[in-house]
């Protein structure tokens, strides 16, 4: 009888031995790292000073969306990433530059996730946020949230960068916690003063920037945006 499988031949053997398949890391996880000036999409001065605290130890030569009177893009995207993404390609496309977005939220157990994607909105177009914590406090009393083991929430960021050809990275991050009554703390921005992070006493709004977002030494990464550009860092930045 003859054997008709195909055979290997000797060279195909010491390729495939020096080159094993399994090594090779697949496309998806090769990343674009990020060189050169760099957009900022925010026009939110509290959020464009932590994003570049963030950047500051890689020696990023960073703009933001603000300083170039870029305007601001409908976010209609379903989820934090969509909206990042939205956002950081508007700016990449307008300026031709590599353009960095976040968009993060507060999602709010007992509230079936409210605010999430809407959390900006619910300040209104003069960004009250004092505002918008009292009527998430009204709803979680009403909703009889008033324990703190029902009125668990989770800040979550979603941290894209866009190039002018299309490319995208993206990261998300949350950090877990609690919702407190009435506000404590005047640093920070948003909700921060609201926010009890698991494991802490003091809020957001209680806490220095550097214990906010600050990376090592500096700090531990808590924030949920510190903890996607952790992410984001190690794929796409080379400390300098």
């Amino acid at each position: 009888m003859t054997d008709d499988r195909p055979r290997t031949t000797d060279k195909q053997t010491d390729k495939r031995s020096a080159e094993p398949p399994s090594i090779r890391p697949p496309s998806s996880v090769l990343r674009r790292p990020i060189t050169g000036r760099l957009v900022i999409a925010t026009h939110n001065p509290g959020k464009l000073a932590e994003m570049r605290g963030l950047l500051a130890p890689y020696g990023v030569d960073a703009i933001s969306a603000g300083e170039l009177d870029l305007p601001e893009p409908d976010e209609d995207g379903m989820s934090f990433r969509d909206n990042a993404q939205i956002k950081a390609k508007a700016a990449a496309i307008a300026t031709g530059l590599p353009a960095f977005a976040d968009d993060s939220g507060l999602v709010v157990d007992a509230l079936d996730g409210a605010p999430g994607i809407h959390s900006a909105r619910w300040a209104g177009p003069e960004k009250n946020f004092r505002r918008a914590m009292e009527t998430i406090e009204v709803k979680l009393y009403e909703r009889g949230a008033t324990a703190p083991e029902k009125r668990k929430a989770h800040f979550v960021s979603a941290l894209c960068v866009a190039w002018p050809d299309g490319h995208v990275e993206d990261f998300e991050a949350k950090v877990d916690g609690t919702l407190v009554w009435p506000p404590r703390g005047d640093k920070g921005f948003g909700y921060d003063p609201i926010f009890l992070p698991d494991g802490h006493t003091r809020t957001f709004g209680e806490m220095s920037s550097d214990e906010k977002h600050g990376l090592p030494p500096r700090g531990k990464g808590l924030s949920h945006r510190a903890r996607a550009f952790v992410k984001l860092a190690e794929a796409c930045l080379a400390r300098r």
